[in-house]
């Protein structure tokens, strides 16, 4: 079997130095549409180094965001990268990222769950700086083909979409260039980038990554209900619902309870195509 679930789970952590600076976290926001207005206080926020905060989902590309993934190349996981599709994402943040940092990432598969016709991997990864914990970061990743072994299909996050109006609905164009710049904060698939390879999955061009959807959809529920404070978001998760192309207009829709922010991105020029789904972001008073 591609999947050896119990060999997966009792490999040992995978330990790993990463580092950052203030041109990675400016590259990474700029990667999201941050600086327009280029003079807006709001968005120096994210570009000025002498004003620069960092958005909580910055987590998902520090030290350039592949050691997460690395757990696919864990012992007891041989599996076609091909059938592989980022299925979800969370981030809990322990305290605010610094903008300058050297941490330890360790990462692990923390769970292996039966579909039926694919696989989920959870992988795991904790990072801590020589203050102490930062963040932890859980990546889904969905196998198609490797399911029916018998496992546990694992916890059901869908959530209701509230009857109610939402609180706040603001749209986020995509630039057509913005994946090209997104992908040079780590992620090089070029199904990102090259026409041929876009078409040879799929699809008509390129595909935005999900997770500049999500970083896209954090910064726009940090600055419309969160007064533009980064720090207080505590945890981040989302589920990749759908497709999303540069060009196309994410419509970001936000219900506000207290102490959290439940969030569903659609794309606006399909009829409202689900982006993401079951979106959460809790954060302080």
């Amino acid at each position: 079997m591609p999947i050896d679930v119990a060999k997966a789970l009792a490999a040992d952590p995978r330990t790993s130095p990463i580092s950052w600076g203030h041109k990675d976290v400016q590259l990474y926001h700029l990667g999201l549409g941050a600086g327009i207005p280029a003079t807006d206080p709001g968005e120096l926020r994210y570009t000025l180094e002498s004003r620069l905060h960092v958005l909580p989902s910055f987590a998902t590309v520090a030290g350039a965001g592949m050691a997460a993934m690395g757990g696919l190349a864990a012992p007891g996981i041989e599996i076609d990268l091909a059938a592989v599709l980022h299925g979800g994402q969370s981030v809990r943040v322990h305290r605010p990222i610094p903008v300058t940092g050297e941490a330890t990432q360790t990462s692990t598969v923390s769970a292996v769950y039966d579909k039926g016709k694919a696989a989920v991997i959870v992988l795991r990864s904790e990072t801590s700086d020589a203050d102490g914990p930062l963040w932890t970061s859980d990546s889904s990743i969905f196998v198609r083909g490797e399911g029916g072994f018998g496992g546990e299909r694992g916890p059901s996050e869908r959530l209701e979409v509230p009857s109610r109006e939402p609180a706040f609905t603001v749209e986020r164009p995509i630039r057509e260039e913005q994946a090209l710049l997104y992908r040079l904060s780590g992620d090089f698939n070029p199904l990102h980038a090259d026409p041929e390879f876009a078409k040879l999955a799929g699809f008509d061009k390129p595909i935005l990554h999900g997770l500049c959807s999500y970083g896209m959809t954090l910064k726009a529920v940090v600055d419309t209900v969160l007064g533009g404070e980064v720090g207080r978001v505590t945890s981040y998760r989302t589920r990749f619902a759908g497709i999303v192309f540069p060009g196309e207009t994410l419509r970001i829709r936000m219900w506000t309870q207290q102490g959290r922010i439940q969030v569903v991105v659609t794309a606006v020029e399909r009829e409202d195509a689900p982006v993401l789904a079951d979106t959460v972001v809790e954060h302080r008073a």
